[in-house]
């Protein structure tokens, strides 16, 4: 992109981050869309653009939009899961009508699935369990559990690790 637009963007860089906070309510939300923000307009094609300045506060604000989309849906995402992992672990009808045989088989799964997730290590178990079955984002389950969002990260690319490998093992299926 152009240096004239990095230059606006390095000189509002801290009205930018002002806005995005009051935006996401976070400054390390709001850090991050500044970050996806420079990305963005460090790789775009040159051209002429107006009003520098209110071009990258619309981008900004479009980046955060975007943000609220795809977390609304992956909360619909994992409420769903949920919801459809609770019903099997509580031996619930699946709406699709399932031979006995089909609902055995699901129910052992479930129950192997739960065996599972109470394996998990301390830590990435009570993450697992927040962002995945409580539906929280990584910001809350950082939140609640006094860690980073990065750790909570970290815990869940571990449970998910275990996961993996209880599945590949026969462990769950």
């Amino acid at each position: 992109m152009s240096a004239g637009l990095l230059a606006v963007f390095a000189e509002e860089r801290a009205a930018l981050r002002r806005f995005l906070v009051a935006r996401t309510g976070s400054a390390d939300e709001a850090d991050d869309v500044l970050q996806e923000l420079w990305l963005r307009i460090e790789g775009a094609a040159p051209g002429p653009i107006g009003n520098p300045r209110s071009y990258l506060f619309r981008i900004a604000q479009n980046i955060v939009l975007d943000r609220l989309r795809e977390a609304r849906r992956r909360g619909e995402r994992e409420r769903d899961w949920a919801d459809v992992t609770l019903d099997q672990r509580a031996g619930a009808a699946d709406p699709a009508d399932r031979t006995a045989e089909e609902a055995a088989i699901a129910a052992e799964e479930a129950v192997r699935l739960a065996a599972a997730i109470d394996a998990l290590p301390p830590g990435a178990g009570r993450a697992f369990r927040l962002h995945k079955i409580d539906g929280l984002s990584h910001a809350d389950t950082a939140a609640r559990l006094g860690i980073s969002r990065k750790g909570v990260e970290k815990h869940i690319a571990t449970a998910m690790l275990h996961l993996r490998r209880a599945l590949r093992d026969g462990q769950l299926g």
